[in-house]
């Protein structure tokens, strides 16, 4: 017997285990190179208006180049093309038009159709519109004579006559039986702006088309940006000749200038403006939404103080400009605007988010502000409301009670006593995304966690159960699977005075207790993100799990003030302390690890981040270098002055009345401190924290004679992604970096 057994084990040693005969190392190339592994994800798929079928871009079988719109119907499981790309050539150069993508008319017999979209600041919003006929099958293009990809936003009226777009900063009408475009405002500049958001607008407030039609089709209301006032930042390409090329920019920087903003009704037939009436400077004030209310008779806007902690709801007249207050919302911190509210009751109620019980939840107030009725009751936040289903008496919303870093969705009802209920089933945990067809019979369902790639699949939501998978991602599953990796833990911390923070961490390949490994820290730390999810993270992800691979623990904490699903207070805590409280509650994170994990070699902590997780990363080498020995800075704000006003003054102050606050929230005030390891890196064209950050850290580096390691991207923006085999340049000069600053491995 003991013979057998022990031929048995040598057995088992000499058969090799399936999956560790299938593993592949993850490699940089297999991430971001030109064998990446590629991930599945459900493109285009626009509900149709009766919630029984989707819509689709799919490329054209027949015609080269071309594009095809078809029909799904998710009970039958159909497929109908609709508009087939043989009838979207082009006479004129027998060239089909590309969807890029589409809107249809209020009867449905007409389409209107984006193509050769070029670059506008974040998206490609500039391009050419083609007008298709169904019934007639007829193709024309809109904007008459307009120079190629010159036109924006284009949308038809509610009543199908007419179609509205933006062009050289200024707003045009045309019929859609034809005939010629008319100009609605007269001014547009390079520095007068209508119809679209200017750069912070679009940045903080994510106003980008910045007009609407009224529902009768007979007004349209629109913001005008007059950015003569703000300075003008000048980005410089050094890759298109022999010579320099300056790229201006009207960018507000805190404490300055910002643009004057004014919001008109324009009467469609007479062209005659009428301004809506808003109190106090409009340099020192914002209106970060503006809608229809659902009669056409009003306007409904929040405007907001400079410090945007004080939001007066107003409805206004667009025929006299003349405005009346609802009701205001305040905070001792910030208030967030809401998007537009979705109506109910033929107008008498509205939707609106609001933290004013300490937790972000759904009110209903009445068409005069006088009553406000709480619909999500509860010690939890609304972290998205997906749909108002106003037949079926729900409200469809994602939160996470239990777990800030799960997501699930829930539902609460509209009338009667509230009622809030789960609707994600009890044992999927991680992370779940839907998008709800009108009437909420279907859903496409989206889940993933830290440790398992999405899965989009189509579900019926009146039983949860699910129809037919639309993306598996059973590639990048199957490496998900045969890698040596544990799964990812979560943890919280306590760093004492009833703070705690939530923490992941990876443990390397072939993880032994005994030993300590090096440990890198990816950290965002500020109000706009959160890095300890339960979902997956896309090539970051990945390259994660390479650096596990190869001898690293990876981890991650987020701090207070990031945006998780723990409170009003919880986020709320670092007002006018943004850059001091988050590195604080890291760096205690990052002992109390210490003192609990043995496995973690304190001699070799490493942390990285982007944008202000390239803040935070600052923070952490040159405040606390005995701690961090290594740092990687991506987009970084190296002060705080140098960013916009919208963003940095919500958080803290204005400031002429936190003086201290700026210079202690700015890595740059430590920059002396440095010891360890740092590599910055920026892209020369990044025009949202721009190349000047870096400069002037690098000059107090300098002074301070202190090493440092530094990459400059020509051209690309605050993504670092433009031009070929860039993202895969980046990320293996940063595993460079790290091997040879922070070694791997167990010791």
């Amino acid at each position: 017997m003991r013979n057998a057994l022990i031929f048995a084990c040598l057995a088992t040693m000499l058969t090799p285990a399936p999956l560790a005969a299938q593993f592949m190392p993850l490699t940089l190339d297999r991430i971001f190179g030109k064998s990446a592994i590629r991930g599945e994800g459900v493109e285009g798929g626009e509900w149709t208006r009766d919630g029984r079928g989707y819509t689709a871009i799919e490329g054209s079988k027949d015609v080269a180049g071309g594009s095809d719109l078809v029909r799904y119907d998710v009970a039958g499981n159909t497929r109908a093309v609709l508009v087939s790309a043989r009838d979207l050539i082009v006479k004129e150069t027998g060239k089909p038009i590309a969807i890029q993508s589409y809107a249809w008319s209020a009867d449905g017999g007409k389409l209107l159709i984006f193509n050769n979209g070029v670059r506008f600041r974040r998206t490609r919003a500039l391009g050419d519109y083609w007008l298709f006929d169904l019934a007639s099958k007829t193709l024309r293009r809109i904007g008459g004579d307009a120079p190629a990809s010159s036109l924006m936003y284009a949308e038809f009226s509610p009543d199908g006559s007419r179609i509205a777009y933006v062009r050289s900063n200024d707003l045009y009408v045309e019929p859609v039986a034809g005939g010629t475009a008319r100009r609605l405002t007269s001014d547009g500049s390079e520095l007068i702006v209508n119809g679209l958001g200017d750069w912070v607008y679009e940045e903080e407030f994510y106003l980008r088309k910045a007009w609407k039609w009224s529902p009768d089709s007979k007004r349209i209301a629109f913001w005008r940006f007059d950015t003569s006032g703000i300075g003008t930042f000048y980005m410089i390409t050094n890759t298109v000749g022999q010579y320099s090329k300056p790229i201006p920019l009207q960018y507000p920087k805190v404490g300055t200038t910002n643009s004057a903003v004014r919001v008109g009704s324009v009467d469609v037939a007479s062209g005659a403006t009428q301004w809506v009436k808003l109190a106090g400077d409009p340099r020192q004030n914002y209106v970060p939404q503006m809608s229809w209310a659902p009669d056409s008779g009003q306007l409904f806007l929040q405007y907001a103080n400079r410090l945007q902690n004080t939001y007066q709801v107003l409805r206004a007249d667009p025929v006299t400009g003349a405005t009346t207050k609802l009701f205001v919302e305040r905070d001792a911190a910030w208030v967030e605007a809401n998007v537009d509210p979705t109506w109910l009751d033929r107008g008498r109620r509205f939707t609106w988010l609001s933290e004013r019980d300490g937790w972000r939840h759904l009110y209903l107030v009445s068409a005069d502000g006088k009553r406000v009725d709480l619909r999500t009751p509860g010690k939890f936040d609304v972290v998205d409301l997906l749909q108002v289903d106003e037949a079926g008496g729900w409200a469809w919303f994602i939160a996470s009670p239990d777990n800030p870093t799960q997501r699930y969705l829930y539902r609460a009802s509209l009338t009667g006593k509230p009622r809030v209920e789960r609707v994600t089933p009890a044992g999927q945990a991680g992370t779940h995304g839907y998008d709800i067809a009108p009437g909420a019979h279907w859903a496409r369902h989206t889940v993933s966690a830290a440790d398992r790639a999405p899965v989009t699949d189509m579900i019926d939501l009146t039983t949860q159960n699910p129809v037919r998978v639309l993306a598996r991602n059973a590639a990048l599953q199957d490496v998900i699977a045969k890698e040596p990796l544990a799964a990812t833990e979560f943890t919280r911390i306590d760093l004492g005075k009833g703070v705690s923070v939530d923490a992941s961490i990876i443990k390397p390949a072939g993880f032994d207790p005994a030993k300590r490994y090096p440990v890198l820290f990816h950290v965002y730390g500020e109000p706009w993100g959160q890095t300890v999810a339960d979902a997956w993270g896309g090539n970051t992800a990945l390259w994660h799990r390479m650096l596990a691979e190869r001898g690293y623990i990876v981890a991650s904490i987020d701090p207070r003030g990031t945006a998780t699903p723990r409170g009003r207070d919880w986020r709320k805590s670092i007002y006018r302390q943004l850059g001091v409280i988050g590195p604080e509650d890291y760096a205690a994170g990052v002992r109390k690890l210490l003192n609990q994990r043995s496995y973690m070699d304190p001699e070799r902590i490493g942390i990285w981040g982007w944008s202000g997780g390239g803040s935070s990363t600052l923070h952490a080498m040159f405040r606390f270098p005995d701690l961090f020995r290594t740092g990687i800075a991506v987009a970084a704000v190296a002060d705080q002055s140098l960013y916009d006003t919208v963003y940095q003054e919500r958080y803290m102050g204005l400031p002429s009345d936190n003086a201290a606050g700026f210079k202690a929230g700015s890595p740059i005030t430590y920059a002396d401190g440095l010891k360890g390891n740092l590599l910055v890196i920026h892209g020369t064209g990044d025009d949202n924290v721009h190349y000047q950050n870096m400069e002037v850290l690098e000059d107090r580096l300098i002074a301070a004679n202190k090493p440092f390691t530094m990459m400059a991207y020509p051209d690309r923006t605050h993504g670092i992604y433009e031009k070929p085999g860039t993202s895969l340049h980046l990320f293996s000069l940063m595993t460079r970096y790290l091997e040879t600053n922070l070694p791997a491995g167990g010791r």
